[in-house]
């Protein structure tokens, strides 16, 4: 299947300015479904293009986008925090879809789709998260940086952390700060959609009983945690996607579609 061509959406002015976002746009049907992908990752993995195919096959709408500094994106990596991506994300919301949306969010992402889902409760009727790490600058990196790393941020305002997944992984002063700001776990989310989580047992990065206390801390009734005992973080196996696909089609058809 020919993939949809790269486009950009263009911020020189307006109520949030930023570098310009790289996205793939399917038109279809509603709800839409709106992919936000993880920290240091892009819109072309394995989940994002199974969805994509998925959304095709269906006739759904389905857009999937570059945060700031990410993929195709322009900016810096190292000038991003939880609060610039996430307004990155609001930014394709409110300007690339039209109608109710279905949020699908990996990692990172998962975090920045609850704080779309509590901005924009009118636009979004679900949420998905895959691995979903709402805190995990504050709950997770920073108690398992080591005395060196610790000294490298105090002092020149960004450290390096090795990453099995690529390069080193530069970790600003900023991104810590702003992560306290963005939090979510300590306190009730207040959320009513139905909100779907997929987590691996074996995830090196976000540990399972994150999950838990994510799905403790949504208020809503309709919210339901899959753990998969031999699943590691990226979730992008043949059965891990196929598991992702069918969640959203139950999700999908909960929305009238």
């Amino acid at each position: 299947m020919q993939p949809d061509p790269i486009e950009f959406l263009r911020r020189d002015s307006g109520s949030s300015p930023g570098p310009a976002l790289a996205y793939r746009r399917r038109p279809g049907r509603g709800p839409g479904v709106m992919f936000l992908g993880g920290f240091r990752s892009d819109m072309t993995g394995a989940k994002a293009e199974a969805l994509a195919d998925f959304c095709a096959r269906r006739g759904q709408a389905f857009l999937r986008f570059d945060y700031s500094g990410h993929g195709a994106s322009e900016g810096r990596f190292e000038d991003g925090t939880i609060g610039r991506w996430t307004e990155d994300a609001l930014s394709v919301l409110d300007r690339l879809t039209e109608g109710p949306q279905i949020l699908v969010g990996s990692s990172m992402g998962g975090w920045i789709a609850l704080h779309l889902a509590l901005r924009r409760p009118e636009r979004v009727r679900g949420l998905l998260g895959v691995a979903a790490a709402p805190d995990f600058v504050t709950e997770l990196m920073l108690p398992a940086l080591t005395t060196e790393q610790s000294q490298a941020l105090a002092v020149e305002g960004v450290a390096h952390l090795p990453s099995q997944y690529g390069p080193p992984v530069p970790i600003t002063r900023a991104l810590i700060e702003d992560g306290r700001q963005q939090a979510l776990l300590g306190r009730a989310i207040p959320l009513e959609i139905p909100v779907r989580l997929l987590q691996g047992q074996i995830d090196p990065d976000v540990p399972w009983r994150h999950a838990l206390r994510l799905m403790e801390a949504i208020e809503g009734d309709d919210v339901q945690l899959t753990l998969l005992r031999d699943g590691d973080h990226r979730l992008s196996r043949p059965q891990d996607l196929a598991l992702l696909c069918g969640t959203l089609a139950l999700l999908l058809l909960q929305n009238g579609a």
